[in-house]
């Protein structure tokens, strides 16, 4: 019904607002009596197989809902129906933001793809914090946190650490966002000096608390083999938890839509099934130095049941959707955990 009738029409608008639009109506749609419990009906998997257990937390199932669908944790509650095992927010700043001019976001359906320059459009944390506050369910909540793109670099430390301290109370997780690349300059900041100065600030503040929670850190896949030997050097000292990889692409090679579309488009990170060989071999190798001692989630062109295998085979502990959800619909989620189920 989703691919027959719901996507076609969805893609006749702009990305960006029906997306909005969408969040409406689903929000709309499951205030109706028993409408959550029939959707959760629908979509939900649930088999003590599934079960995923990462530093202190245990996820119902491995399959959760990247960064940049919820923004701004407007969503997170009603999207749990949809059988997701976590649902991640932000990439949320300390303060509100407008993003990049639009357009912003595109479909690049030749390609099953989409490329956006947000540019970490939020309300800001303080905002989020007043939705987290209202949570209702269960669901395991990741934060993803990033600096304002007024914030110098050199003063980027203080962003990450407002957003961790302001949402320690309301997320189960963090994840620290130095790998978009639509804030300019923000990918300078996976390099080792910088990185390992937040992380370790990060991890200071963590440990202050009465309950240290898991840390992640979110990659990009445009960095060279050396570079992510670096990245894994800073996360065993700094001693975070684990890597998600991978982000967007700014690599426009091998697609199907008409190059001078691509080049009107401009610039933007790429993602859907462009990226799914990409992430995957990221995964794999991030594994395979780290002698699979290292949480993985796995993220970057996850459009079918075969590319989620692909990926917790690789290494990845964890899978998140951005794309797929889009194009395949709720569908995929319980397809992933149904055939994750039988194994």
């Amino acid at each position: 019904m989703y691919k027959l009738l719901i996507r076609p029409l969805f893609f006749c608008f702009d990305p960006e607002r029906i997306h909005n639009i969408s969040f409406g109506l689903i929000r709309f749609s499951l205030k109706i009596p028993f409408a959550k419990s029939i959707v959760a009906s629908l979509f939900q998997q649930k088999s003590k197989k599934l079960k995923v257990k990462i530093h202190d937390l245990e996820f119902e199932n491995p399959v959760g809902l990247a960064a940049g669908f919820d923004k701004d944790a407007k969503l997170y509650d009603e999207l749990s129906c949809f059988g997701f095992g976590f649902v991640e927010v932000g990439t949320v700043t300390p303060k509100p933001q407008e993003g990049n001019p639009k357009p912003r976001l595109f479909r690049l359906t030749r390609d099953n793809g989409i490329i956006n320059r947000m540019g970490f459009n939020n309300g800001g944390v303080e905002a989020m914090v007043k939705r987290l506050k209202q949570r209702k369910t269960k669901v395991i909540i990741g934060g993803n946190i990033g600096k304002n793109k007024v914030t110098p670099n050199e003063e980027a430390i203080k962003d990450y650490e407002i957003c961790f301290q302001a949402l320690y109370d309301y997320v189960d997780y963090f994840v620290v966002n130095v790998s978009s690349p639509n804030t300019p300059g923000l990918r300078s900041l996976q390099e080792k000096g910088p990185l390992l100065a937040i992380l370790n600030r990060l991890m200071y503040l963590n440990k202050t608390k009465a309950k240290e929670k898991a840390i992640f850190l979110k990659i990009a896949p445009d960095l060279e083999w050396s570079q992510i030997d670096e990245v894994i050097e800073v996360v065993q000292e700094s001693g975070i938890h684990g890597l998600i990889a991978t982000n967007t692409t700014i690599n426009r090679t091998g697609l199907q839509t008409d190059s001078k579309i691509v080049e009107g488009i401009g610039n933007g990170g790429l993602s859907g099934a462009p990226l799914t060989n990409k992430a995957t071999e990221v995964i794999r190798y991030i594994s395979e130095k780290t002698n699979g001692q290292l949480p993985i989630i796995g993220v970057g062109g996850i459009m079918t049941t075969e590319d989620a295998i692909a990926k917790l085979n690789a290494g990845a502990s964890l899978i998140q959707l951005y794309s797929g959800f889009i194009y395949e619909g709720p569908t995929l989620v319980k397809s992933i955990n149904r055939a994750l189920s039988k194994t």
